[in-house]
């Protein structure tokens, strides 16, 4: 197995720097998730471990070896890409064993190692129809199938269920995990879907403009964000945010409440303007809460429903509900808040308080 470090890592485009000075260490064998919003740089990070991009300062280090002017064919790593990348003309097998051939791998190794790739990812009465032939599911599973037959020292992988539907992707997001399983080699991910971050991944690299904001695990970053950012991009559906006021021991919110502190924050004192963060679990319509705000939207869902409304300085909110509700657009209805879960942001800077 095999572990990357990034040192310092920078990428500039004439005068236009678009990753800034990155630091990672990521363990053999490890899932990493690259998550940001559009035009964070995850896929340009992506490509410079990958050798396709040119890195402009800093260094790459695979198993220790500082592999900046390595090309990328010689790094010893496999890539799937969002487009599938496969060869039309080609069969499935053709596509899956070309790379090989292109190394004079022998021919009884090529035919192992295509055969083995098929049954693990269960395309074996594929292997003979062209890309044409294939559904998007099917396509993509070739396409980790030319990844796997490499034996790479880490897959790369660049959002590569976005050309999916919501149930085929959920579908693949789980066998590329138990791929993982199986093979156990250190796999570095990109998306834009926190959902496949948190469902995937060992450690989850949350990047904003060329900068990582927080590295770790995915219950690191849902239960203790270091900035808003974070906080409001980790969690599904997201964290609700409102204006406060530091109190002794509680705080102000919205103008209409005040919650008591579970414990004291540090980075911040009485009169100090923030930002509360409470997830949608954690806010309760009740007749007889202090909150008031109208419900502009109801989604049911069955087993649970998520009512959405504006608080009278509006401000949004989401409210999760086990279970069915009686709420209907236009209310306007009572809520109370679980002090326990709340998060506290400075206003200046968007840094938690813990």
């Amino acid at each position: 197995m095999t572990n990357l470090v990034l040192n310092n890592v920078r990428k500039n485009y004439g005068a236009t720097q678009v990753i800034h000075g990155i630091d990672m260490d990521i363990a053999s064998g490890e899932f990493c998730v690259f998550v940001g919003p559009s035009g964070c740089g995850k896929s340009t990070l992506l490509r410079m471990i990958s050798g396709l991009e040119d890195i402009t300062d800093g260094e790459v280090r695979i198993d220790g070896e500082v592999v900046n002017h390595v090309p990328a064919a010689q790094r010893g790593l496999a890539m799937v890409f969002q487009s599938y990348a496969l060869y039309p003309h080609m069969s499935a097998r053709k596509n899956m064993s070309f790379g090989l051939e292109n190394l004079n791998t022998p021919k009884a190794e090529i035919t192992r190692r295509v055969d083995e790739a098929a049954r693990m990812l269960q395309i074996e009465p594929l292997m003979d129809r062209r890309p044409g032939q294939l559904s998007g599911g099917q396509r993509q599973r070739v396409a980790i199938g030319r990844a796997v037959v490499r034996e790479p020292k880490i897959f790369l992988f660049d959002e590569p269920l976005s050309n999916l539907d919501a149930e085929l992707r959920v579908n693949m997001r789980r066998e590329i995990a138990a791929l993982h399983r199986r093979l156990g080699n250190t796999m570095i991910y990109v998306t834009h879907d926190q959902v496949e971050a948190m469902t995937m991944a060992d450690k989850i690299a949350v990047l904003r403009a060329g900068r990582v904001e927080q590295f770790g695990t995915p219950l690191d970053l849902f239960n203790r964000p270091v900035n808003r950012f974070v906080a409001g991009f980790i969690g599904s559906p997201a964290m609700n945010f409102v204006d406060g006021v530091m109190g002794e021991g509680q705080i102000s919110i919205a103008g209409d409440m005040s919650v008591a502190l579970d414990h004291p924050r540090s980075g911040v004192r009485a009169g100090d303007a923030v930002e509360v963060g409470f997830r949608p679990r954690d806010i309760v319509i009740d007749p007889k809460g202090p909150l008031t705000f109208e419900i502009s939207e109801v989604e049911q869902l069955g087993s649970e429903s998520y009512v959405f409304g504006t608080l009278a300085g509006g401000q949004t909110i989401t409210v999760h509900q086990p279970g069915q509700t009686d709420a209907r657009a236009g209310d306007v209805v009572k809520a109370r808040i679980d002090g326990t879960g709340l998060f506290v942001f400075r206003a200046d800077t968007g840094n938690a308080c813990y």
